[in-house]
């Protein structure tokens, strides 16, 4: 399944320096898991915290989750470590923090092709400065190994001087260059957390906004968020229903020699098949992942 179609709609950020926290994964309903050794761990528990998550991953019980490891940077003490960790782990991606151009990603999957990693693991990219927004483009053209941008909001926002407002409206031309940049070299892009645990109707707010501008998912803080981004970033009922009749609707033209199709009026035309089959084969991949 193409990286965009996988389901994405909720990612847990998980401190990996905390046990308990790795042991009760394994039963959440988040689509990926995202091991954190860089932000969630203190530098006096970055050693300690790689080797619980080595010990985690190696103990499995993750099921059909993507894991992901955030790494800290390879300019600090701990980088080269947790690729020559990452590149022996049984995990989907690593996720490198605070990409600011094409080079920091090259170099780091030089060093994973140098440390022995598989061929299938991916790289994921956060951009949470001026800089990485502004080099978006070129970060998401420089490998075929990049599968994921991740917004790092709350970073970005500290850096622009902006107003963390609930509409977010200070975020929105970078949060459109990052998703600009994703979609043109078909990678997936998921969404900045929401800091505030005690506000549900802003944090579904900013789901809803999320969906609109086209994320495929939400990064999140504390398991009480995974089922509202769930619900928010899944296709709903009309809308699975919708993309099931235009589907059907343009098959029989198509046998009957017809290239024009009118559904309730509406014109249907290719492309509007092409997202009406992306939108059923989500909603298909969600229901298998459910029942699994």
């Amino acid at each position: 399944m193409p990286a965009t179609l996988r389901p994405r709609r909720s990612f847990l950020y998980m401190p990996g320096s905390n046990p308990r926290a790795l042991e009760r994964a394994r039963s959440l309903p988040a689509d990926g898991l995202i091991l954190d050794l860089e932000d969630a761990v203190a530098p006096q528990e970055k050693e300690s915290a790689r080797a619980i998550v080595t010990a985690a991953l190696a103990e499995g019980g993750y099921g059909e989750r993507e894991v992901v490891l955030r790494v800290n940077p390879l300019d600090t003490p701990w980088g080269y470590a947790d690729l020559a960790s990452a590149a022996t782990m049984p995990i989907d991606a690593v996720l490198l923090p605070k990409v600011e151009g094409a080079e920091r990603l090259r170099l780091s999957l030089s060093l994973l092709d140098a440390l022995g990693a598989p061929e299938r693991l991916a790289l994921w990219c956060m951009l949470e400065t001026p800089l990485g927004i502004l080099y978006a483009r070129d970060i998401a053209a420089a490998s075929p190994r990049l599968a994921a941008l991740v917004l790092g909001t709350s970073d970005l926002t500290k850096d622009l001087h902006a107003l963390a407002t609930r509409d977010r409206l200070p975020l929105l031309t970078s949060l459109g260059l990052a998703i600009l940049a994703a979609r043109a070299y078909g990678l997936a892009v998921l969404d900045g957390v929401h800091l505030d645990l005690a506000d549900d109707e802003g944090f579904a707010a900013s789901c809803r906004q999320g969906r609109e501008l086209g994320f495929d998912g939400k990064t999140v803080i504390h398991p009480k968020q995974i089922a509202a981004a769930n619900a928010a970033f899944a296709p709903s009922t009309e809308e699975i229903e919708w993309s099931r009749r235009i589907i059907a609707a343009h098959a029989e033209a198509v046998a009957a020699g017809k290239g024009v199709v009118l559904v309730d009026g509406r014109l249907i035309e290719n492309l509007h098949v092409e997202n009406a089959r992306r939108i059923v084969a989500l909603a298909e991949e969600i229901r298998r992942l459910r029942q699994g």
